[in-house]
């Protein structure tokens, strides 16, 4: 109920209205009984943009953490997905594949659409990546057909890590149903379900016109993730060893400065040495700079106009001359 009222009342008419979408080839998605829609996979949008342009509902796996967030937004987007139909997946691989398996062919087995991503998550730069074959396993399993759909335009109208969407015109492009009963029984083959898996990723590279890589985006985004940790830890060891070159440095300066200061010390206690054993009268290590500021005050005073003044006052020969000029 919940998800029909998103559709038809709250978002369904104003994303019609702010994007436009368009969408090719909707008459090749039937009216009635199950079917897998498998789709490239290039923004968080996608999920929403496709049930918008198409009357029957889809419902589509959704990884775990959005239904076990914590604090009111954790709790409101556990709500919302719950609300909108969608379906809890760990993505851990092993028995959790199996169980998002399982949970995709309930839904099938109630005549419904199922809606996957066979890259196994959003491609990181645009290109189309190797499909996983658990899409194969469901088909095979449910003996529906699998129809191919190419989101356009999605990567640019919400970018990956972009909370609001720019507003432009997106696109649906919708494909012929594959038909795999030829391999019925055979799902527990391999090199049948790699086989099938290929075959809906080629179509999905006709209908979108991405590049096709044959390796999983979930490898690349591994080893992008631990380029960036490596890139990281060789930073840090970098700071590490310039913090520790310039602790190095920081300790021979201080080491330099012990030295020097000690042998200031030095000098001032030979100087005051010297001073006493030629009896001046100073005191201790002051000696040296009593000394020094006696000598300096003494010359500033034989300068002085002062000091000239009063060596004339007391000259005896200029008064035995003045004398002298007196008697004669």
């Amino acid at each position: 109920m919940f998800y029909w009222f998103l559709k038809t009342v709250v978002l369904g008419p104003i994303l019609k209205l702010l994007f436009r979408p368009w969408v090719e080839g909707a008459e090749h998605v039937p009216a009635h009984g199950a079917a897998i829609l498998a789709s490239n996979h290039l923004s968080f949008s996608d999920s929403i943009f496709l049930p918008i342009v198409l009357s029957r509902r889809i419902t589509f796996p959704a990884k775990m953490e959005y239904f076990t967030g914590s604090g009111v937004k954790g709790r409101l987007t556990a709500w919302f997905f719950k609300g909108v139909g969608q379906i809890p997946i760990d993505r851990s691989g092993g028995r959790a594949s199996e169980a998002a398996i399982s949970s995709g062919l309930k839904v099938l087995r109630k005549d419904e659409l199922f809606g996957i991503y066979p890259e196994g998550t959003r491609s990181p730069d645009g290109r189309l990546y190797k499909g996983k074959t658990g899409i194969a396993r469901m088909a095979l399993e449910a003996g529906c057909p699998v129809i191919p759909v190419a989101m356009i335009g999605t990567d640019k109208a919400q970018p990956t890590g972009q909370k609001l969407p720019n507003i432009m015109r997106i696109g649906v492009r919708i494909g012929a149903p594959l038909d795999f009963s030829r391999y019925e029984g055979m799902e527990n083959d391999r090199f049948v379900l790699r086989s099938i898996t290929d075959e809906i990723m080629y179509e999905l590279m006709l209908l979108s016109g991405q590049e096709y890589v044959d390796v999983y985006a979930t490898s690349l985004k591994k080893n992008v993730l631990k380029d960036t940790v490596q890139t990281a830890v060789a930073k840090a060891q970098e700071i590490q060893k310039t913090a520790q070159e310039i602790q190095k440095t920081a300790t021979e300066a201080a080491k330099a400065a012990t030295e020097a200061a000690r042998a200031v010390t030095e000098s001032a206690k030979t100087r005051s040495v010297t001073a006493r054993t030629a009896g001046d009268p100073a005191d201790g290590d002051a000696a040296v700079a009593a000394g020094d500021s006696a000598e300096a005050a003494e010359a500033a005073d034989r300068t002085s106009p002062a000091a000239q003044a009063g060596q004339r006052e007391v000259d005896p020969t200029a008064d035995d001359e003045q004398g002298h000029r007196r008697a004669s």
